[in-house]
């Protein structure tokens, strides 16, 4: 497999563009000189960040920029294959990440929980108590669902009393599904099982209970931090990887204990 002769260093840079950005453009000008083949895997995550001295969290917005343009085909456990080179007409695009958009609902929805704390009324209360037990619920079935994570989240905006937090949040998670980039990384999560944590809404709930807004605040941010934690788990090759050699090696312990 053809390797990049000269390492290079991605550092921040003044503007508007994101590190990811700069390596996944990078590495598209590195497929369009036609350092790699179709059908070549690229470096290891890890090799990649030290290449370019960059995070390994960058490394996978990169690395699901390129393969949302249909350049590489990530595959669970075994890493990144060139899916297709560009033509000279190619060029990188990107759209909202689903890095960006937690960024974003962080620190939107922490403020939103503060304020919906100072004016949630008792129906409100009542509404997200039941979402709290449909959302476990939902859990349970197969598929996966967001409906009744998304009616919570939409209920506490609602309760701010403000229309623009309101339509700020409601388009927030509109991008989840309409950016590519964060359709595809929802996809990996469900792929890898995570599913909404039924005890980072009820911290929320308990907290707007209380009507305090600090309380509030920080279970909110917190359960928004903890999502990227599990989105950040599903784009991690050696963390997927590692939960499916223990799946198959708790497989094999069951199958031997069948047969004593």
């Amino acid at each position: 497999m053809a390797r990049p002769k000269k390492e290079a260093s991605l550092q921040l840079a003044e503007g508007p563009e994101r590190l990811y950005q700069k390596l996944a453009r990078q590495i598209f000008s590195e497929l369009a000189a036609g350092r790699y083949a179709v059908g070549d895997r690229l470096p290891a995550e890890r090799e990649l960040s030290i290449q370019y001295n960059v995070s390994r969290p960058a490394v996978r917005e990169a690395m699901i920029a390129l393969e949302v343009q249909g350049m590489i085909e990530v595959r669970v456990g075994s890493g990144a294959y060139v899916r297709s080179l560009p033509s000279e007409a190619d060029t990188p695009g990107f759209t909202v990440t689903a890095f960006e958009l937690m960024e974003a609902r962080l620190l939107i929805e922490g403020e939103a929980a503060a304020l919906a704390a100072v004016h949630i009324q008792d129906d409100e209360l009542a509404e997200l108590e039941r979402l709290v037990a449909e959302i476990d619920n939902e859990n349970q079935l197969p598929g996966f669902s967001t409906k009744a994570d998304h009616a919570f989240h939409m209920v506490i905006a609602t309760a701010t009393r403000n229309m623009v937090i309101r339509a700020q949040v409601e388009e927030m998670w509109r991008l989840r599904s309409a950016s590519p980039n964060c359709a595809l990384l929802l996809e990996k999560a469900r792929t890898a099982n995570i599913q909404p944590v039924v005890e980072e809404h009820r911290a929320v709930l308990d907290a707007l209970r209380a009507r305090d807004p600090a309380a509030a605040r920080t279970a909110m941010r917190g359960h928004m931090a903890s999502v990227i934690d599990h989105l950040l788990f599903a784009t991690e090759e050696e963390a997927v990887e590692a939960a499916r050699r223990n799946v198959a090696t708790t497989r094999e312990r069951y199958a031997r204990a069948v047969k004593l």
